[in-house]
């Protein structure tokens, strides 16, 4: 049994990817700092192939990966405001945070590493659908150390060591680690809760769009793929580009009742960029799957039969700021402490 390591595995992404593994019939470990409750992985704790741990991935040697054989890299502070944020923090964790994981792996003869990185980089582009060989446009902090950790941690590709990096679009549907921070997620949580959808950017703006299960299967699919056809190889992940008013229509469209569409003033969306997913299918021969409606569908019957509501943790950039102001306000009563 293969036994594959998730930095992040407390994410949005890393809760569901845990479950794909353990389905799939892997030995998986979750590493991460749980910074939105350990609780989120209770569910895997009676599998005897799961085991979490407690870690910052600064912190981590190589010795946390023994024995392992593929690392999945998610761990990240998540998303462009966030980023923005701390971008000091942002740096040492996107960046140098997953280098660090990289030749952690490499040190522990980690076979396999597939780090997940963004669409973002693009930022804006000239042209409709870019590939992979496109040039970046970074805009954010979050998007500039994704790129950065995409070229340092592939200086480390070897025969031995398998590189490869998933450039996700924007992600949406329904997870342990709810967030509704994402644009299809926020506005199906506006059109339940307010019988509104809020358009902010003009609308006008460009998105490519993939579901969260479909990004844990096309990087499983690629840590099981060949070597040869991945290793140092970059793939776009995602089902389609929506432009963001055409996504709100179909949400209203989706849901089974009446839903008001805002366009809010607004200053224009620096971020519009149109990608293309053909080099994940004529390589790997797979395609997300799961659609913008069914995302929609999944969030409105588990908040409508009580399993998902709104709460401080499912705004990313709100919890990050609530632990920073906490850690602040520690750190100031410890001084104060020694001043007395």
């Amino acid at each position: 049994m293969k036994h594959v390591a998730v930095t992040g595995g407390g994410g949005y992404i890393g809760c569901v990817l845990i479950e794909e593994l353990l389905n799939a019939g892997y030995q998986v470990t979750a590493l991460d700092r749980f910074f939105f409750g350990e609780h989120l992985l209770a569910p895997f704790r009676s599998n005897p192939h799961f085991k979490q741990k407690k870690l910052d991935i600064r912190d981590m040697t190589a010795k946390d990966l023994e024995g392992v054989y593929a690392v999945l890299d998610l761990a990240a502070l998540s998303n462009d405001p966030s980023g923005d944020l701390d971008p000091l923090l942002t740096e040492n964790v996107n960046y140098l945070g997953r280098l660090h994981v990289a030749k952690c792996a490499r040190d522990a003869k980690v076979q396999r590493y597939v780090l997940s990185s963004s669409c973002s980089v693009y930022g804006h582009g000239e042209s409709e659908s870019m590939d992979e060989a496109h040039p970046v446009h970074p805009l954010t902090t979050y998007a500039k150390m994704s790129y950065q950790a995409e070229l340092s941690t592939r200086e480390l590709m070897s025969k031995d060591f398998t590189w490869t990096a998933v450039r996700n679009g924007t992600v949406f549907g329904l997870s342990p680690r709810m967030r509704f921070d994402l644009v299809i997620n926020v506005m199906t949580l506006n059109a339940v809760q307010k019988g509104k959808i809020f358009i902010l950017g003009g609308g006008k703006q460009w998105r490519p769009l993939v579901h969260v299960r479909d990004v844990c299967r096309s990087m499983m699919r690629i840590m099981e793929a060949p070597k040869d056809k991945v290793n140092g190889e970059l793939f776009n992940i995602g089902l389609g580009n929506y432009r963001i008013l055409s996504l709100a229509y179909i949400v209203r469209e989706t849901l089974p009742f009446p839903v008001e569409i805002e366009v809010a003033p607004d200053d224009p969306d620096k971020r519009d960029y149109h990608v293309s997913f053909e080099k994940l299918q004529k390589t790997l021969g797979f395609s997300p799957q799961v659609s913008v409606a069914d995302g929609v569908r999944e969030i409105y019957e588990a908040m409508k039969a009580g399993r998902l509501s709104q709460s401080p943790e499912t705004s990313t950039v709100g919890w990050y700021r609530t632990i920073v102001d906490a850690q602040k306000l520690i750190d100031r009563v410890k001084l104060d402490g020694r001043l007395l």
